[in-house]
């Protein structure tokens, strides 16, 4: 049987968002140079009027090193004596919200930093930058697992023991009216190092780990395993060349979502309805045996029936496939949703219609109530109900982020419009 690697086993996917230059840019720099997984030419690049510009080692566009912002998500890899990592480093920017949200949908963990030199560190009560709010709202909407502050900058400030009691106290108060469970709150300085890679006990009062102690520490997202068979069809091999594996039959490629298929396995096609039983099951270099969930799979059926690319193969009489959903969405589009506009919804590699029947209400981010709305801004996070014009076997986001996320995109410019997650 196909296993995956759980707890420390697996590389950890984790991203670093916030508000605009908060440093998670030159966060992800001082990750990379202090755990020695830059080159020395590599440094030389990035070095202006002889100091090294941290951020320039992720900020890879050209129009990114022009206006020094983030703006595609950059993915690096680097690894300590305790585990491998990918970082994703995602914009703060709020024009570019659908690209943090791509990169939360698979992350294990999320680092929010936090700019001391923005607040008003001296006020108790001090208010959070509406963006650092937004992006740990969506952090928890996505399932990200582990949320982790990064106070940042506090080398900036006149009083960094103050300004990390206030902000943590501010952070805690959001969270807590969230419903959000932190994993950490840590005082950090990105450009000179300090509690990033190693921990500087004492500083504005912290004595817990080092960012990168308490991230080796993390648990990897579990494969959801537990949950009944769903296979999205991503490829069919028409006409295998490898007959003694696959028996002279069509076999199906893609990444099993939930559960876990062996033979002997009944499963429907959605949206076919056609029954059939698993005659064999190739892991990813043509192996027979058992899979499991967030491995790929080939899968030969005992019977030739009807599959195409973007069909299921579900588990049978375990997933009820539905026409209408309810559902929590972040928007992304640059022009607002309204009621009654339809959309190209995204579920595996399946595409159908999808009508925007009705916006319940619409999240402040800023009080966190929810609010009565005819639309969406762009940007916005909102409860809406959509009627799809084919059904889709879905389960609840809390329950699955496999089969309870979606994306919808604008029918005309093709543009990812909303982040949609099942109520």
């Amino acid at each position: 049987m196909t296993t995956t690697p759980t707890g420390h086993d697996a590389a950890l996917r984790f991203i670093t968002c916030g508000s605009v230059d908060d440093g998670k840019s030159t966060l992800i720099g001082r990750l990379l140079v202090d755990s020695r997984a830059v080159l020395q030419d590599q440094l030389a690049s990035v070095s202006r009027s002889g100091e090294t510009d941290l951020a320039l080692l992720t900020d890879g566009l050209s129009a990114e090193r022009e206006q020094g912002i983030t703006i595609d998500v950059a993915y690096r890899y680097f690894a300590t004596p305790a585990r491998k990592f990918i970082i994703g480093d995602a914009p703060g920017h709020e024009q570019y919200t659908r690209n943090m949200v791509t990169a939360a949908s698979s992350a294990d963990a999320a680092v929010v930093l936090v700019d001391a030199t923005k607040l008003k560190w001296q006020n108790p009560g001090l208010d959070l930058l509406p963006q650092t709010r937004r992006h740990t709202l969506l952090a928890r909407l996505l399932r990200v697992p582990a949320i982790v502050f990064a106070v940042n900058k506090l080398d900036a400030v006149e009083d960094p023991t103050v300004a990390f009691t206030n902000i943590r106290g501010a952070l805690e108060n959001f969270t807590e009216s969230a419903g959000i469970e932190a994993e950490a709150i840590i005082p950090i300085s990105a450009l000179k190092g300090h509690n990033v890679v190693e921990a500087r006990p004492g500083w504005c009062a912290y004595q817990g780990p080092s960012l990168l102690a308490l991230l080796e520490a993390l648990d990897v997202t579990p494969a959801e395993t537990e949950e009944a068979f769903a296979f999205p069809v991503q490829w069919v091999e028409k006409f295998s060349a490898s007959a003694d594996t696959s028996q002279g039959r069509r076999v199906f490629w893609g990444r099993v979502a939930t559960g876990s298929v062996a033979p002997g396995q009944e499963v429907t096609v959605l949206p076919g309805g056609q029954v059939a039983k698993v005659a064999q099951v190739l892991d990813h270099v043509r192996q027979p045996g058992t899979v499991a969930a967030h491995h790929s799979a080939g899968i030969v059926l005992d019977r030739e029936v009807d599959v195409s690319r973007g069909d299921w193969l579900l588990a049978r009489g375990a997933l009820a496939p539905s026409r209408e959903l309810s559902a929590t969405i972040a928007w992304l589009d640059d022009e607002p949703l309204v009621a009654g506009r339809v959309y190209w919804a995204l579920h595996g590699h399946r595409w159908v219609k999808a009508r925007i029947q009705r916006i319940v209400h619409k999240l402040d981010v800023n009080t966190l109530a929810e609010e009565a709305a005819d639309h969406l801004e762009p940007n916005g996070i909102g409860h809406v109900e959509l009627a799809l014009q084919e059904p889709l076997a879905t389960l609840p986001h809390a329950r699955s982020r496999a089969l309870g996320a979606l994306v919808l995109v604008d029918t005309a410019t093709h543009k990812t419009s909303g982040a949609v997650l099942v109520r």
